[in-house]
């Protein structure tokens, strides 16, 4: 962080920005459901194996998110995802965003914004990354237990769950913050 912040106009703020992928689609899974006790309530599942992913980044210190939803994973898509969130960064600020280690994120072939700098989080940790909560949270309120009838349906569903969590600011902060990850 400090060779980051070396790097910058002195004074320039710093937003710390979390991001990852998550599959959503036909294959989907199963969460809990509230049922009589005594009763095993139904649930729908399918096994058809049309996806699409969810990009998204949270900034939880300020409430903010940036996501898309893209047909598959690669240099491209993580490069337009990017893009997404340097528009959501605060006109002035430097965005830090911490994110794993997946090939496309580490590529030196991705276009990295100048308001954007990228920090690997350590492998096999996905406990660091609060946007794993977020997409439990979405899928334990908003994707699981349904059956998508096509791939624009999975798609359409999956703007609907992120556009749900963003206009809910206090979510992202609830479920984001990390003590260790605090504005710079």
């Amino acid at each position: 962080m400090a060779e980051i912040r070396a790097n910058l106009p002195q004074g320039t703020p710093i937003e710390i920005w979390f991001q990852d992928e998550a599959r959503v689609g036909q294959k989907n899974t199963i969460t809990r459901r509230w049922a009589q006790r005594g009763t095993r309530p139904s649930a729908p599942k399918d096994q058809r194996t049309k996806s699409a992913y969810i990009f998204g980044a949270i900034c939880p210190e300020e409430g903010k998110g940036a996501g898309l939803v893209l047909p598959f994973c690669n240099t491209e898509t993580m490069t337009l995802h990017l893009a997404e969130i340097a528009l959501a960064v605060a006109p002035g600020a430097h965005a830090v965003v911490l994110m794993d280690q997946a090939g496309w994120h580490m590529t030196s072939k991705l276009k990295v914004p100048a308001n954007i700098s990228i920090v690997a989080l350590p492998a096999k940790c996905p406990e660091l990354n609060p946007v794993e909560n977020v997409w439990q949270f979405m899928r334990d309120n908003w994707l699981s237990n349904r059956i998508f009838t096509s791939h624009d349906n999975i798609v359409d569903h999956c703007c609907e769950a992120w556009n749900k969590l963003v206009d809910q600011p206090w979510r992202i902060m609830t479920i984001g913050r990390r003590k260790w990850a605090r504005r710079f």
